[in-house]
């Protein structure tokens, strides 16, 4: 049964942001994120990472652009990447292909951990779906 593993936070401030999901419901810090595409933090609470994102282009950042602030996307650890795509299309969801292209990642880039591939969802949100999951997600030991 896919499991929820992932959620992003897109912010202007990421330390701020990060201070505060820390601070008040004491999520640990497991990786730093400094990079052409995103600044920021994974928190995890040793079962779920929440990654804190400034964007720092809009090409990564989607549709809403990297000044947009927000719950950015989901993400689901599957047990399988192929049989979760093919129910995504069945339901109408299409890969996110310029987000993927401009993170090198989907179904034409590699597998790596914290990114695989994005989805959109049924609300224009973002879906992203991993079989090799997140930082932070399988506990701290």
């Amino acid at each position: 049964m896919p499991q929820i593993k992932h959620i992003a936070i897109a912010t202007n401030d990421a330390e701020k942001t990060a201070k505060f999901y820390s601070e008040v419901f004491g999520l640990r810090q497991v990786a730093a994120l400094e990079s052409e595409n995103a600044k920021g933090f994974m928190l995890s609470d040793g079962n779920v990472n929440m990654a804190i994102l400034d964007f720092q282009n809009d090409a990564v950042a989607g549709e809403r652009g990297k000044e947009w602030e927000g719950i950015h996307h989901i993400g689901f650890e599957v047990e399988s990447l192929e049989e979760i795509e093919a129910r995504l299309a069945a339901n109408g969801s299409s890969e996110m292909a310029s987000v993927n292209q401009a993170l090198h990642a989907g179904n034409s880039g590699p597998r790596h951990q914290n990114v695989e591939t994005k989805y959109e969802g049924p609300n224009g949100e973002m879906i992203d779906v991993s079989q090799v999951g997140w930082v932070g997600t399988r506990g701290f030991d």
